[in-house]
């Protein structure tokens, strides 16, 4: 019996869940340098904090995903919403760096439940464009984050320190507790669980890990969100260090780029009634190649608005990409739509946690390093899912 449910508010509802991966990401992006000098470490020792909280998401996606199609869809996020936010509280009283980064890891591990079971509600009420619409839809809430969340780092950081923006994620953690709790729909009744264990779930993972169709868009996915994390982890000390923006212009100029997002997820939409999902997959690769080649040229010559230009087509690209792989990967795995999504989100973050190091070597300069792994992650999308899917 189809599940009943109100599509906009779904759309609201999933939309602010799956804001807890950028904002676990962005909001404390204008306090890096800040975090560096209180805790007297490295910029790139601050970075593996962003890297830790991304391995967490992904192994997070890997234990929630499959028990999301064993438990139903809503008891796992109420779960990992509510230990996120008690894990934010504690990062507000790190002492130390290996502490923030520790503690990062178990906050990632908690908020990988929202990611991942977010993709499979969507792929509960639908499938082909329509999901792909819905995914695109979702953006829409989900893109109002990263316009926010720097500026409201930002905000934070003049009433407070950055201890006060994890005492503010855990605030806004509890918040969705209590939506989540009060207006999720159960969208996987019981007759439509997984009814195997631990043998079932490992059994269903190596089938689509298998899949060389699946694995192609999973690495578009992936790839282009390493290219993406680039952009956070080396933006921030580029930006302001080497173009002197304050805080609050680097988070206004975080917040333009993100307007892309927003903008180019409707362009989407639309054009999914007249162009095929696979298409639009192409051309938001091939854009997001060209914005790694601005971005380089931006850093080498010293030309802000020209890196500015490359990284706003960097954002939009991820709007086009996205939905369109998720809804092609998930279509191939309608019974087991939480542990396909656990492998996509989990394989998106274990990859992109690397770009966090690698933008972090040497001089932050103008940009070099990061515009560097930016055009590389892009172009390895292009090639992979050219590779892998063009039989299919």
């Amino acid at each position: 019996m189809p599940v009943l449910i109100n599509r906009p508010l779904l759309i609201v509802i999933l939309g602010l869940v799956t804001t807890v991966g950028p904002l676990s990401l962005d909001m404390y992006l204008p306090a890096l340098p800040e975090i560096a000098r209180d805790l007297r470490v490295s910029p790139a020792e601050v970075q593996l904090s962003l890297t830790s909280c991304l391995v967490g998401m992904a192994l997070g996606q890997l234990v929630f995903g499959p028990l999301s199609d064993r438990w139903g869809r809503r008891r796992p996020v109420v779960a990992g919403l509510f230990a996120y936010a008690m894990i934010s509280f504690l990062i507000a009283l790190a002492p130390t760096s290996p502490a923030l980064t520790g503690l990062r890891f178990l906050q990632g591990l908690a908020g990988g439940a929202g990611v991942v079971v977010a993709r499979a509600v969507v792929r509960d009420v639908s499938s082909g464009a329509a999901a792909a619409k819905l995914y695109s839809s979702l953006i829409l809430v989900f893109g109002l984050a990263p316009i926010a969340a720097p500026s409201l780092g930002s905000l934070v950081l003049r009433l407070t320190s950055w201890h006060g923006i994890f005492v503010a994620l855990g605030v806004i953690a509890l918040l969705l507790t209590a939506l989540v709790a009060i207006g999720l729909p159960e969208t996987l009744p019981a007759s439509r669980r997984s009814r195997g264990g631990l043998a079932a779930i490992s059994r269903t993972a190596g089938r689509v890990i298998r899949d060389r169709t699946f694995l192609g868009y999973a690495l578009a996915q992936s790839f282009t969100f390493a290219a993406l994390f680039a952009y956070l982890a080396g933006s921030s000390f580029a930006l302001q260090n080497g173009y002197g923006l304050s805080p609050t212009a680097y988070s206004l100029l975080f917040g333009a780029n993100a307007v892309a997002l927003i903008v180019l997820s409707q362009a989407n939409n639309r054009l999914l009634n007249r162009w095929s999902l696979t298409l639009l997959m192409y051309l938001g690769l091939a854009v997001q190649c060209c914005a790694g080649v601005l971005a380089l040229v931006g850093a080498l010559t010293g030309n802000l608005i020209v890196l500015a230009a490359g990284l706003f087509l960097l954002v939009g690209a991820i709007a086009v990409i996205q939905p369109n792989t998720t809804a092609l990967a998930l279509d191939r795995y309608p019974a087991n739509a939480g542990a396909a999504a656990a492998l996509l989100g989990g394989a998106q973050s274990v990859i992109a946690s690397a770009a966090a190091p690698l933008a972090g070597i040497g001089d932050p300069g103008q940009g070099v390093p990061m515009s560097v792994v930016i055009l590389s992650f892009a172009v390895a999308a292009l090639l992979a899912t050219v590779a892998l899917t063009s039989s299919s």
